[in-house]
């Protein structure tokens, strides 16, 4: 599978702080798979996402698009080749849930590619359950229906490299289980996505590779079963557990020690 996005020997060191905040880190982001970025509080998941989003430059190491270096692409050129969710979406003006999916379509104006903006608007929202919100105001939904939305608009950018930091957060059951399998579908149908995710459970059912970060450093990068081993949880989270089998799937279960 191809290289989308690579980070090499990425550090973020802030002036203010005493310590690098991300150190010496490395991750491959590949078409066709659903990258996990796991770790503790604080362990760097979020500022290694930004870095590869384009949006921290980092002190030292290189991040690269399809071969050419991410700091030298057009902020408009790089809006078509991947989209970003963050954890915080605030829309500060009255836009309808509509409008703001329809954001995300931006980058095409102007281009033989407007023409599906309908469509792609329609389908995002289909896949987030909010076509029943369209009309209302973002600023009126719960927390968990903004989170959505949220996914709907960079769904609608409809570009080849989503990186997603904790899609999952404000969510329900149902909404989690969906937004987890939109990724996988993705992800199945060529693009290249990173999901930073607390739900360990969740990158083993659905992750095709994973890394953990503690403390700013990549502990380890490769299948889920590789990397989340009971020994190394522990060691990373200072908590026991133990890795069941799923009777039903056969995936890999983190259930701690109690």
């Amino acid at each position: 599978m191809s290289i989308r996005l690579s980070a090499r020997g990425v550090t973020v060191h802030p002036e203010a702080a005493p310590a690098p905040i991300l150190e010496n880190a490395d991750l491959e982001l590949r078409a066709g798979e659903v990258h996990a970025l796991v770790g503790p509080n604080g362990a760097g998941k979020s500022t290694l996402f930004g870095v590869l989003a384009g949006d921290i430059a980092p002190a030292s190491g290189t991040v690269d698009l399809d071969g050419a270096p991410l700091a030298i692409i057009p902020p408009k050129d790089l809006a078509r080749q991947r989209a970003v969710l963050l954890q915080q979406n605030d829309v500060a003006f009255a836009f309808t849930v509509e409008q703001v999916v329809r954001m995300g379509c931006a980058p095409w104006v102007r281009t033989e590619r407007e023409d599906a903006d309908d469509e792609l608007v329609a389908a995002a929202m289909a896949a987030t359950d909010i076509t029943a919100l369209r009309h209302r105001a973002v600023r009126s939904l719960s927390g968990g229906e903004r989170a959505r939305v949220a996914l709907a608009r960079v769904l609608a950018q409809d570009v080849g490299i989503l990186l997603l930091d904790e899609p999952t957060a404000a969510l329900d059951l149902r909404h989690q289980e969906d937004v987890l399998r939109i990724a996988r579908d993705r992800a199945a149908a060529g693009a290249a996505v990173a999901l930073v995710v607390h739900d360990l459970n969740a990158a083993l059912a659905y992750g095709d590779r994973a890394t953990l970060l503690s403390r700013g450093r990549v502990v380890a990068t490769g299948s889920p079963t590789e990397v989340l081993t009971a020994e190394r949880i522990e060691e990373v989270y200072g908590q026991p557990v133990d890795i069941l089998t799923h009777p039903v799937t056969g995936t890999g279960v983190v259930v701690p020690k109690r």
